[in-house]
């Protein structure tokens, strides 16, 4: 069983940074938006990363790492707490500069060793059932969390005109992956078995992927270190076998002003083991 879970938490945030008169975040959110620190935006009087974590523990993940700026003391500090609330092992892994989600879990390389990892992202809540399905794999594979396109509408706080943003998953008819396709522009050609899969940044890595992720370029039109494009590479080589976890619940994001207020209604009431 895997025990380890990396978290990017170093993300500028700059879509929550946007101003939308239509959603309000009031001043403690707003100071949090401007120093990136979204993840530790309360939300139901927690801090939204306290979810992501309680649901990682549930899953049976007990070593976390959060991958941050080097600057994010408030970060680090968080860390701290929830290590003595929920008697768990909580790294900071420091990424320099925000090049990118490959570079990003380069950071926690010396965290992962030569473990298995999830690696998720500080800003989605995952179903837990989802988590648990990847913690309880026992074999040497890497594995893609997908997630059918309606069902992320039904279950989670993505609106259906933002689905179209996220990249679609293509697999072979025994579920290995075949590819990551971002933002295609006729989705529908994608469907498989009449539903359409969508990557939310969720995998269970083997530390093959360190080698990948320190190979890549940046891409030609962000200028960035896209985990994607390591992903792409791995599956070239042949090295290790890439297979699709097919899951059909909601991922609660929060990428933007907009996602605050259906997070949070979801999230009132809800007790966390810490």
């Amino acid at each position: 069983m895997t025990e380890k879970a990396v978290i990017l938490a170093r993300g500028l945030g700059r879509r929550m940074q946007r101003e939308d008169p239509a959603a309000p975040i009031g001043r403690e959110r707003e100071a949090l938006a401007g120093q990136g620190l979204k993840a530790l935006m309360p939300l139901a009087g927690r801090p939204f990363l306290d979810y992501v974590v309680d649901s990682l523990l549930r899953a049976g993940l007990r070593h976390i790492c959060f991958v941050i700026a080097p600057e994010a003391d408030t970060m680090r500090e968080h860390a701290r707490r929830i290590e003595v609330a929920a008697g768990v092992k909580i790294d900071c892994a420091l990424q320099a500069e925000p090049l990118g989600t490959g570079d990003a879990v380069l950071a926690a390389e010396g965290f992962g060793g030569e473990d298995t990892f999830i690696l998720a992202n500080g800003d989605n809540l995952y179903p837990e059932a989802a988590l648990k399905r990847l913690a309880g794999l026992s074999d040497r594979n890497c594995w893609l969390a997908a997630f059918e396109r309606d069902a992320l509408v039904r279950h989670g706080n993505i609106a259906p005109e933002r689905v179209k943003d996220f990249a679609v998953v293509t697999a072979s008819e025994d579920g290995e992956l075949l590819g990551i396709v971002e933002k295609p522009p006729d989705p529908e050609q994608y469907r498989r078995d009449g539903r359409l899969w969508l990557s939310m940044n969720l995998y269970r890595f083997t530390p093959d992927i360190f080698g990948f992720c320190r190979s890549i370029s940046p891409d030609p039109q962000r200028g960035e270190l896209e985990l994607t494009a390591a992903v792409a590479d791995l599956l070239a080589s042949g090295k290790r076998d890439f297979r699709v976890l097919f899951c059909e619940g909601g991922v609660f994001d929060l990428t933007s002003r907009a996602d605050i207020v259906g997070a949070e209604k979801a999230l009132k009431g809800r007790r966390l083991c810490f």
